[in-house]
């Protein structure tokens, strides 16, 4: 009793160590995602034009606040003790979700597809299969 009451305890602690470790690399991960935002803001911000300034930093500032709000909820998910073989899978989904939020697609100028080329018409006496010759009136 006294041997499974001490596995017991012992155990406690690691499963802590565990979700204290899955926050950890949460929170580098957010920290990298969060840079990476910023540099692709500021790039877009250098890039456009002074009238449109005013609304690309109120939607950067929505996009970094969405991603901020995104950590908070990540964090607060991070569960003491689930099955080592759910780790990956939790990871992927957190990382799916922050992808989602910073690799939002630049705008790309759309293209207009070339005109199609206009049919050959068939011969006037339609089309010869090779064969097809002997059984034509």
């Amino acid at each position: 009793m006294r041997a499974a009451l001490f596995v017991l305890l012992a155990a406690l602690p690691a499963r802590a160590q565990q979700a204290d470790i899955q926050k950890q690399l949460i929170q580098r991960q957010q920290q990298s995602d969060a840079f990476g935002l910023q540099l692709r803001q500021s790039q877009e911000l250098l890039n456009a034009p002074p009238a449109r300034r005013a609304e690309l930093e109120s939607r950067q500032l929505q996009e970094r606040q969405r991603l901020d709000d995104l950590g908070e909820k990540q964090l607060l998910e991070v569960q003491p003790g689930p099955p080592q073989s759910r780790r990956p899978y939790e990871r992927q989904n957190t990382e799916d979700e922050r992808r989602l939020l910073t690799n939002t697609p630049a705008a790309v100028p759309a293209r207009t597809a070339p005109a199609p080329s206009p049919l050959i018409p068939p011969p006037p006496g339609g089309i010869v299969l090779p064969g097809a010759e002997a059984s034509r009136p």
